[in-house]
C-alpha cells in the first residue's frame, strides 16, 4: 500500500474505474452473446433488436476505452453481415 497521499488517492480512483469497466465489458459480452444467439435463431425481428442494443453497447465501450474502436466496428459489422444473410 502506498504512503504518498496522491498515490493512496490513485489507487483508490484505479479501483472505481476496474470495478466500472468490469461491469461494462461484461454487459457489452452479454449483450453481443445474446444478438448472436437471435441471429442463430429464425426470429428476424428480435434479431434486430438484439444487435441494436449490442452495437450500442460495442460503441459505448469503444468510447471508454475498454475495446478498440475498431474492434467494435468489426464485431458490428460481423453481426450486420449475419442479419443480412438471415434476411435474404
Amino acid at each position: 500500500m502506498p504512503n504518498i497521499k496522491s498515490a493512496i488517492k490513485r489507487v483508490k480512483t484505479n479501483d472505481k474505474k476496474r470495478v466500472q469497466n468490469i461491469t461494462v465489458r461484461s454487459t457489452m459480452r452479454t449483450t453481443v452473446k445474446n444478438a448472436e444467439v437471435a441471429l442463430a435463431g429464425e426470429n428476424v425481428e428480435a434479431a434486430k433488436e438484439a444487435l441494436l442494443t449490442a452495437a450500442v453497447k460495442l460503441d459505448k465501450a469503444a468510447s471508454k476505452g475498454l475495446i478498440h474502436k475498431n474492434a467494435a466496428a468489426r464485431k458490428k459489422s460481423r453481426l450486420a453481415k449475419r442479419l443480412n444473410a438471415l434476411n435474404a
